[in-house]
C-alpha cells in the first residue's frame, strides 16, 4: 500500500508530495492553529517534525502553534489504551522525582500481559510518546526547577535518540521486568547506531543471567526466527548468545521450551541454536521426546547426518538476467556434532517414529548409507516399503531394486 501526504491548509485541499519508501498519511487541517495529523501504515515508519515541516511545504512554522498526532487506529493494538495511558503515569511519575520502581510498577504489569507478536509496533508506539512528552516539557523550559529529563532506561530503550538509547543501555542493572522489555534490550543489536549495538552486546549476558530462565527462553523463541533477517548483524553479535545459552538454567529452559511446544517455528529455533554446541548433548532427547514432528525430523536429521545445519543469511541470485529476474537464494551454514551417537539405533528410532515427516528423513538416510549398512538394509528397506504413505514406501521400494541388482 502506497502512502500519500495531503495537505489542508484554511480548507484548501491538494496533495504536495509522494514520499517514496515511506508509508504515511498526513493531513493538515485549520482547527484554531496549525495542525498536523499523521497516521502511520508501516511499523518501521517514523518521522520527526523538522522532516514533517519539509515534506508539508511549510517553511518555518512557530513551534508553538505546531502539534503532532500520531494515531494508529487504523491498526490498534490489543490493550493499546492501557499501555499508553501507564506508559505516561510512569513518565509523569518519574518528572517528579518519584522512584524508578514506583514508576514503571504500573508500565510493568500493562505490558506482561502483551503479546511480543507486534513489538516493532509497540517500539514506534513508545518512541512516539517520549517525543510527545519531551516536546510538551520543552515548552516550560523557564521552570528550572522541574525535573525535565525521568530517567527510565527501560522506556529510553525505544528513544529516537541513539545518545538516550546508549545511555539506557549502559544504566540496564538487575533483571528485566518482563518479557516484553527484554526482547526491547535484545532488538537493540539490530539497532541503526553502531554505537548502541555495541553497548547492548555489553549489557545482554548481565541481563540474560540475572532473569528468570522461562523469559529468557521466551525472549529467544521470539528473536532467533528472525535473527537471519537482522541486517545490521555482524559475525561478533552470535557470542552474545552463545554466553547467554552457557547458561545451564537457560539452556534447560530453552530445551524444555522447544521440546513441549506444539505450535510456532520450533525447528527454526532449534537450527539457530545449533550455531553453538549447548544443544549438541539433547539432540537424542528432543528427537525422542518433542511434540512436533519437525523438531523431531530436524534432531534426527542432525543426529544422523553428524551436523548441524542452519540458514545464516540469504543471497540475490539471478535466473535470468536479461530480464532482470531473479531470488533470494538460502545460504546454508554447517559445523560438526561435538557428540557421537549409535548410527543404527537412531536410524531404527527414525524409521519407528509415529510421523511421516521423521520416517521420511529415515527413509532419505537408508537410501544414502545401504551399501553401508550390509544385511540391515534389506530389513529397513522392507519395513519402509510397507509404510502407509507412498513417499516413503517408494524410498524402501528403491532400496530393495538396488540391492536386487
Amino acid at each position: 500500500m502506497t502512502g500519500f501526504w495531503s495537505r489542508r491548509i484554511n480548507g484548501i485541499n491538494r496533495w504536495a508530495y509522494r514520499w517514496s519508501g515511506l508509508r504515511f498519511l498526513s493531513a493538515c487541517r485549520p482547527i484554531g492553529s496549525l495542525t498536523i495529523y499523521c497516521a502511520s501504515t508501516s511499523p518501521q515508519d517514523w518521522i520527526g517534525l523538522e522532516s514533517l515541516r519539509h515534506i508539508t511545504g511549510i517553511s518555518s512554522p512557530p513551534a508553538q502553534t505546531m502539534t503532532i498526532y500520531y494515531d494508529i487506529t487504523h491498526r490498534k493494538l490489543d490493550h493499546q489504551d492501557e499501555v499508553v495511558s501507564a506508559l505516561r503515569d510512569s513518565m509523569r511519575l518519574a518528572s517528579t522525582r518519584h522512584s524508578q520502581t514506583r514508576a514503571m510498577a504500573g508500565l510493568i504489569t500493562a505490558t506482561s500481559a502483551l503479546s511480543i507478536k507486534n513489538i516493532d509496533l509497540w517500539e514506534n508506539l513508545f518512541r512516539w510518546e517520549t517525543l510527545s512528552a519531551q516536546n510538551s516539557r520543552s515548552r516550560f523550559y523557564w521552570k528550572f526547577w522541574s525535573r525535565t529529563a525521568p530517567d527510565l532506561p527501560w522506556i529510553d530503550l525505544c528513544s529516537g535518540n541513539g545518545f538516550q538509547r546508549e545511555k539506557a543501555l549502559c544504566k540496564l542493572s538487575g533483571p528485566a521486568p518482563n518479557l516484553f522489555f527484554l526482547v526491547l534490550a535484545i532488538r537493540r543489536l539490530n539497532d541503526w547506531v553502531p554505537q548502541v549495538r555495541e553497548a547492548a552486546r555489553k549489557a545482554l549476558p548481565s541481563l540474560a543471567k540475572t532473569a528468570d530462565p522461562a523469559i529468557v527462553a521466551d525472549a529467544l523463541c521470539a528473536i532467533l526466527p528472525h535473527w537471519m533477517t537482522w541486517e545490521r548483524m555482524e559475525d561478533k553479535d552470535w557470542p552474545v548468545f552463545a554466553e547467554i545459552l552457557s547458561v545451564e538454567a537457560i539452556r534447560s529452559a530453552l530445551m524444555r521450551k522447544i521440546t513441549q511446544s506444539s505450535a510456532g517455528p520450533m525447528a527454526t529455533i532449534l537450527a539457530q541454536v545449533g550455531r553453538t554446541d549447548a544443544f549438541d548433548d539433547g539432540l537424542s532427547e528432543i528427537a525422542r521426546y518433542a511434540v512436533q514432528p519437525s523438531v523431531r525430523a530436524k534432531a534426527y536429521r542432525c543426529l544422523l547426518e553428524g551436523k548441524m545445519t542452519w540458514v545464516a543469511g540469504r543471497t540475490w541470485q539471478w535466473t535470468d538476467i536479461r530480464y532482470c529476474k531473479g531470488k533470494q537464494c538460502p545460504i546454508i551454514a554447517t559445523r560438526p556434532l561435538k557428540t557421537g551417537n549409535p548410527f543404527m539405533a537412531t536410524l531404527m528410532s527414525a524409521i519407528h517414529d509415529r510421523s511421516p515427516f521423521v520416517r521420511r528423513v529415515a527413509g532419505e538416510m537408508v537410501i544414502r548409507d545401504y551399501a553401508q549398512l550390509g544385511p540391515t538394509a534389506i530389513t529397513l528397506a522392507e519395513r519402509l516399503a510397507l509404510d502407509p504413505y507412498p513417499s516413503i514406501a517408494e524410498r524402501g521400494k528403491f532400496v530393495l531394486k538396488m540391492l536386487n541388482e
